[in-house]
């Protein structure tokens, strides 16, 4: 890891292409109660598909978290900010 790429300790890529993101508490998500969430790595057509649909930065990259993760975009926007960013810096391990 460079130096000026800072992982949290609470977000940690596997060797098969996903993050697993451990969430400040247990939450909703999916209808199931849980504390980590997987994310798989993104592709260049995730970030074509997510710059040319309609709406604000927050609201395409909403969309695209919740399709990393599988879980719906209202599930991702019912997370307070710090689990949020915490999957903001899971989508950021991929492209740095």
């Amino acid at each position: 890891m460079s130096s000026k790429t800072k992982t949290p300790t609470d977000t940690v890529i596997e060797r098969d292409g996903f993050a697993e993101i451990t969430l400040t508490r247990p939450r909703q998500v999916s209808g199931m109660e849980t504390a980590v969430l997987r994310m798989r790595e993104p592709t260049v057509e995730d970030m074509e598909r997510y710059q040319d649909d309609k709406g604000s930065d927050a609201q395409r990259e909403v969309r695209m978290i919740a399709n990393l993760c599988e879980i719906s975009p209202d599930d991702v926007r019912k997370m307070p900010l710090r689990d949020y960013a915490r999957l903001q810096a899971g989508v950021a391990l991929f492209t740095t």
